[in-house]
């Protein structure tokens, strides 16, 4: 579901022009997980686990209930993208790691999310850097 160009709470110049790029940025980002047949939320998990990562800290870093991460990483796995192995540090618990077919079709995707490309070539070099440090900046944390 795509979230609207500029929601009626958008007051100034600058809020309209987050507003519409995250709208871009996400309307992109789905496009291109559909183009692969993936969600994108499916899309999101499988960026994530290029390296060993526990299914808890996944939960955690995408801020979502553990049981929906069970459930992508099934079907993640079910399409062997992904698969579970043990943890070296502790046997007890699993950790998901993309699997060759997973580099694969993830780098698909990445190729086919031109977004960001697009919009750095739309600027210098000397702007891409302003932006990069202004953005930082007005992250949280």
């Amino acid at each position: 579901m795509a979230v609207p160009s500029v929601p009626a709470s958008a007051s100034n110049d600058l809020e309209q022009a987050m507003f519409a790029f995250v709208d871009a940025y996400n309307q992109a980002w789905e496009a291109a997980a559909n183009e692969h047949g993936l969600s994108t939320a499916h899309a999101c998990v499988l960026g994530r686990v290029e390296n060993r990562r526990g299914m808890g800290e996944l939960a955690e870093e995408l801020r979502c209930d553990a049981s929906n991460i069970t459930q992508i990483v099934a079907r993640l796995e079910a399409r062997h993208l992904v698969r579970r192995e043990p943890n070296p540090e502790d046997r007890r618990s699993r950790q998901i790691v993309r699997t060759p077919s997973g580099d694969d079709l993830y780098g698909e995707f990445e190729d086919s999310f031109e977004l960001p490309r697009v919009a750095a070539a739309n600027l210098t070099a000397a702007e891409r850097k302003q932006l990069t440090t202004l953005l930082r900046k007005a992250l949280p944390g």
